[in-house]
C-alpha cells in the first residue's frame, strides 16, 4: 500500500512543519520543531499538536494509484484495464476510481443487444470492492491489482 501527501495526516503536517522551519530559517528566524508543529496544527484548525496527532491517521492510505494496471469485474463482466483517475474520499476508506478498459465491456444483462463501455467511474473501498450492490446482491465492481 502506498501513501498520499495530499490528504491530511500526521505525516503531511510534519512535512509542513519541516517546510515552515526551513522557510523561517531562510528568513533569518529560527523556531523549534515543536513550535512549528504547534503552528501548523493551529492553521489546520486543531487546538494544538497533541490534538492533531490524536485525531489524524499516521498516513493516508491509497489502495490504488493512477497508471496502475487492474483486473476485476464490472457488473459481473470480467475486465482488464488501467486506472486513469483516483480520488480518495473524505472518509479515507473509499476512493472514486476512473478505469479505462482494455476492451469495451458490455454492461447489459441481456445479450440480445450490447451497451459497451470502455471508461467507467466507480466508488470502491480499500480492498477494491464497490459498496454499491447489483440486484443480485453482488458488488457493482470488484477491482484487483493486475
Amino acid at each position: 500500500m502506498s501513501f498520499s501527501l495530499d490528504i491530511q495526516s500526521v505525516q503531511t503536517l510534519k512535512s509542513e512543519a519541516k517546510a515552515l522551519r526551513e522557510s523561517t530559517a531562510a528568513a533569518g528566524e529560527s523556531i523549534t520543531h515543536g513550535a512549528a508543529l504547534e503552528r501548523v496544527a493551529r492553521t489546520h484548525g486543531f487546538r494544538d499538536w497533541n490534538t492533531a496527532r490524536a485525531m489524524l491517521p499516521d498516513r493516508a492510505p491509497i489502495a490504488f494509484q493512477v497508471g496502475q494496471r487492474v483486473t476485476g469485474t464490472y457488473l459481473d463482466q470480467p475486465f482488464t484495464g488501467k486506472l486513469i483517475g483516483v480520488q480518495l474520499l473524505g472518509d479515507m476508506q473509499h476512493s472514486t476510481v476512473t478505469i479505462m478498459f482494455d476492451e469495451p465491456v458490455n454492461v447489459t444483462p441481456d445479450f440480445m443487444f450490447a451497451a459497451l463501455r470502455q471508461r467507467v467511474v466507480a466508488t470502491v473501498d480499500l480492498h477494491g470492492v464497490s459498496p454499491a450492490m447489483r440486484g443480485n446482491g453482488r458488488p457493482q465492481m470488484v477491482l484487483k491489482r493486475a
